[in-house]
């Protein structure tokens, strides 16, 4: 018997950034964070912010950041389902949180994949490139969503 109290547990809000006030910030801080070390973390978003910041005409930085996240969003994505001792990748889609903790965990990988550049420039490439719908992380996103059209012939097993 679960020792779980009934009914699912509540998501935690998080506290907005202290320089720009914006929960996207707040959250790529806590993505790009490794072992506690949060100013360090701080240092590198703010500094892409910062690398960002009139590089492309017209538009706040803050709006440039949000478009780049949701182009960098995977909208489906395949999980495996076995049926009768046959696993099928089987298309499903994908909940707005699960969507945005995949598009940053993509760009903390692929931001820390390139080479001879510091990360706070590298991060402010990737996110130049994902809001001109290039790069890296628009790619895995791409493949992610063709392998899910690809595989749309057994969303009848989905969960």
């Amino acid at each position: 018997m679960s020792r779980r109290k009934s009914g699912s547990i509540a998501k935690r809000a998080v506290q907005t950034d202290p320089k720009y006030g914006s929960e996207l910030v707040a959250h790529m801080i806590n993505y790009f964070m490794r072992r506690g070390k949060k100013t360090t973390a701080q240092r590198i978003v703010y500094g892409a912010v910062a690398e960002l910041d009139g590089k492309v005409e017209g538009k706040e930085v803050l709006e440039v950041l949000d478009v780049a996240v949701n182009n960098m969003k995977p909208r489906v994505e395949v999980k495996s389902r076995r049926v009768g001792g046959a696993s099928y990748q089987v298309p499903v889609e994908i909940k707005p949180q699960r969507q945005l903790a995949l598009a940053l965990r993509w760009l903390t990988t692929y931001a820390h994949g390139r080479r001879g550049m510091g990360m706070p420039k590298a991060v402010a490439a990737e996110l130049l490139d994902a809001y001109n719908n290039t790069g890296n992380v628009i790619k895995k996103r791409d493949d992610t969503h063709k392998m899910a059209q690809a595989n749309r012939a057994f969303a009848h097993y989905a969960f």
